[in-house]
């Protein structure tokens, strides 16, 4: 597929259509059973966690095998690290859809998701489901870009040395692949737990939060680092043990999950409507990476129905396709990581990338020819 960036984007002529519009039109056009909590999920959850436990238990004997051995442990730890994402993936989605009703339960299985990518659930569910999903890629986003123009705190500079771009340097970028995850979190979660006043300048948007979601955010996060604290006491304090059972499945895991984070809305245009076919996209990725990650890449479908069972997702692409063919931002991988290390990395304004300097002007690059059908 050629992909060529257009100078003008026609984008910035289209008048924004809001998300409950979108849903409005769309949600009788879809079959009942795809907003029907899909318990399975719950499932999936619980084999990934004993895939970890699995992955721990062999490696707390790692300091008994011979050093021309080790490398027989690499597999279990990518397995262990796709599982990682699957937990990001399969909380997110269970959360969404409400499928664990009863409230200490629903408590218990967001903590035991979470803990591996360091999110309080009750720190998710300000960030993601109140923030993100409602204010997308808007000036209010936490998720977006940052302005050229917001003061250069640590936040921005890490995310310039580590995000995707024109500029990056590959030992950065390699470096980001595997702790961007942990960036993103330490720094909204130092905006709330320790600052709290809306006037930060260590993330986008800094969050601010009750006095009681403030208290739940600080207790579930000194839960997730016992947790962790546990795990590796578990596994036990040695260099190679911790190298090969803790860090490097986590490295992989939150490698996978950037790898289509940062597509979701980097390369978009900001929106002051909620217009997910605007400010979202889409990936076509391999049918197995679909299979393995809950339809993860069908981003802007979840934007139109946060709710819905992600099996269902394909059925939504082509209500999109059918519907509103251009509009919707649906690119290969190949071709969306193409974009994103081919442009700056900081908002000019709502439709143009700059760099950290202020010195490019690049439109927004989501006007796509020659699309695939």
């Amino acid at each position: 597929m050629h992909v060529v960036v257009n100078p003008c984007p026609s984008t910035h002529r289209q008048t924004l259509i809001s998300q409950t519009e979108y849903a409005k039109k769309l949600r009788p056009l879809m079959p009942p059973e795809a907003f029907i909590p899909d318990r399975g999920k719950v499932g999936i959850l619980l084999i990934n966690v004993a895939i970890l436990v699995l992955g721990w238990s062999i490696a707390s004997y790692l300091d008994q095998w011979a050093w021309y051995m080790l490398w027989l442990y690499l597999p279990l730890a990518l397995i262990m690290g796709n599982s990682i994402t699957v937990l990001i993936f399969s909380t997110h989605e269970v959360l969404h859809s409400g499928t664990v009703k009863n409230s200490f339960l629903r408590s218990l299985l967001s903590l035991l998701g979470w803990t591996m990518s360091w999110i309080p659930p009750t720190f998710w569910k300000v960030v993601h489901q109140r923030e993100h999903h409602n204010k997308t890629n808007s000036l209010q986003d936490p998720d977006r870009n940052y302005l050229q123009s917001q003061p250069q705190s640590w936040g921005k500079w890490i995310h310039n040395l580590f995000a995707p771009s024109a500029e990056v340097h590959p030992f950065w970028f390699a470096i980001g692949m595997t702790s961007s995850w942990g960036v993103h979190t330490f720094r909204n979660l130092i905006s709330v737990l320790l600052f709290n006043d809306g006037l930060g300048t260590l993330a986008p948007v800094t969050l601010q939060v009750s006095t009681k979601e403030r208290r739940s955010i600080a207790i579930e996060l000194l839960a997730i680092a016992t947790i962790h604290l546990g795990i590796c006491w578990f596994i036990g304090f040695h260099p190679v043990k911790l190298l090969l059972g803790y860090f490097l499945p986590i490295w992989i895991g939150y490698s996978i999950a950037m790898f289509y984070i940062y597509t979701n809305h980097l390369i978009c245009q900001m929106t002051d409507v909620n217009d997910p076919l605007i400010n979202s996209l889409s990936l076509r990725v391999p049918k197995i990476f679909d299979l393995l990650h809950l339809n993860f890449s069908y981003h802007t479908e979840h934007h139109i129905f946060p709710g819905m069972n992600s099996d269902y997702a394909p059925m939504l692409r082509e209500l999109l396709q059918t519907h509103y063919p251009d509009r919707f931002n649906l690119l290969d991988a190949k071709a969306a990581w193409h974009l994103l290390l081919h442009t700056p990395r900081h908002y000019q304004d709502d439709y143009t990338l700059t760099d950290w300097h202020g010195q490019k002007a690049v439109p927004c690059p989501l006007q796509v020819e020659n699309r695939m059908p």
